[in-house]
């Protein structure tokens, strides 16, 4: 005989305290169950089959699924097309209700418009709520009811919006008991079974320092010490709530909160402007000829450009999953203006080597470096490596972090003169602009 149940879907959310959609499920229901589903068709797209993002995703799983087994219940991880999932489940309990968290990215919104028909067809209520972001889709708009386009007047708004309530966090431990009571015995599929191998990636639960946070304004743009949280790739997968960020930003640091807001606009860009995953915003700039030279990429994507402060990024980059991100944004603007290659293509890279990677984030930074995004830096604003290494490691103490060999005849000569590659992207864009 089947038991009824109620689904908690796990999503981008990997955490038990402050989750909007977990609390309405336990608040609402007596036995809920929690489901994680790795999607092969995701999966398969991943070149790297040491892929530290799914390690990591894989490590939370299991902490969390020793969390749940602490509560008398436990995790259900599925290695499957969310329809098959789904299917089998159904199979094996009575369901009357699947809850999740709202996603916006195009395919996860397709995803669940087919999951949603699927549901219907089995009577099966599909109840999604807000938790990735403060404000989503049309809740911070212009006055006539459009999307903002620009970041400051959203932020403006933004910050108008904000009261207490939006940074209310949802007291999910109050109904823990309301977890099913099956614990079972591990039967993950492994990372093997799913064509991956364990990686470098070590799962540390979030730690926020307000040390960090209060010094965030005069030290972010410094590579070599540690101003910024590295809390970006918890965000991604959910295992801190934005909400207590907000809130911690909102005491203490206002640049830092800025920070969270441009989160927010880039999700919001992305669900109003879709076609931005796979063009320019600013649709004149697919008129841009790139030169895309493969050799010269190739020499990006491995650090050896010859100019040391885009060089050490990539390194940084390739050795960690992670770049600082004053140096993300010199890497992107050299590889658009110095080289003259399609940003599409350096989104792409970031997209397979950074362990916070975000579909909205990604796309809205290359796309600023470009210039064709929305309130982007102007196409004539040019990075100068040199200067910005003045400015930010003028000491090179991150440069010589990653370059060991700075001063060997074995380190390139720089890939392109940087007065000639200025000259040649301003003439390129020039001419694919004029009207």
């Amino acid at each position: 005989m089947q038991h009824k149940a109620t689904i908690f879907w796990f999503r981008r959310d990997l955490r038990l305290q402050d989750n909007a959609a977990l609390y309405y499920a336990l608040k609402e229901n007596k036995n809920v169950v929690p489901v994680f589903i790795f999607d092969p068709t995701i999966l398969n797209k991943l070149e790297d089959k040491c892929d530290r993002r799914v390690d990591f995703i894989y490590q939370v799983l299991e902490q969390l699924n020793t969390d749940l087994h602490q509560l008398g219940s436990s995790l259900v991880v599925l290695y499957d097309s969310p329809l098959n999932a789904f299917k089998k489940l159904a199979e094996i309990y009575t369901i009357d209700a699947v809850y999740a968290n709202h996603d916006y990215e195009p395919a996860a919104i397709e995803r669940d418009t087919y999951i949603r028909e699927f549901f219907r067809a089995k009577n099966i209520a599909f109840k999604t709520y807000k938790d990735q972001c403060i404000f989503e889709k049309s809740e911070v708009v212009k006055e006539d009811g459009l999307p903002y386009t620009i970041f400051t007047p959203y932020s403006k708004k933004w910050k108008s919006k904000l009261s207490s309530f939006y940074l209310k966090a949802y007291p999910t431990q109050n109904y823990f008991s309301n977890f099913s009571k099956t614990i079972e015995a591990s039967s993950f599929p492994s990372l093997q079974q799913m064509g991956f191998q364990k990686t470098d990636s070590v799962f540390v639960p979030p730690q926020v320092d307000i040390a960090v946070i209060k010094q965030y304004k005069e030290m972010r743009d410094i590579p070599s010490v540690a101003g910024t949280t590295k809390l970006s790739v918890h965000l991604r997968f959910g295992t801190v709530s934005i909400r207590h960020l907000a809130a911690i930003a909102l005491q203490h640091n206002e640049a830092w909160l800025n920070e969270l807001i441009w989160r927010d606009f880039y999700m919001m860009i992305l669900f109003h402007f879709p076609h931005v995953q796979n063009g320019a915003f600013k649709p004149a700039y697919n008129r841009i000829l790139w030169r895309n030279d493969e050799n010269e990429f190739d020499k990006w994507c491995a650090g050896k450009t010859g100019y040391p402060i885009v060089d050490a990024g990539m390194r940084e980059l390739n050795e960690t999953g992670f770049m600082h991100n004053r140096v993300r944004m010199i890497t992107a603007s050299f590889l658009t203006k110095h080289l003259l290659i399609n940003w599409q293509w350096g989104e792409a890279y970031f997209a397979k080597k950074l362990l916070d990677f975000e579909l909205a984030s990604n796309n809205g930074g290359w796309q600023w470096a470009a210039s064709s995004g929305c309130d982007a830096a102007p196409y004539f604003r040019i990075f100068n490596p040199y200067e910005q290494t003045k400015r930010f490691d003028p000491d090179l103490k991150y440069i010589r972090k990653w370059i060991p060999e700075l001063e060997d005849f074995s380190y390139p000569k720089p890939i392109v003169d940087h007065k000639f590659a200025r000259d040649r992207v301003l003439a390129v864009y020039k001419d694919a602009l004029k009207p």
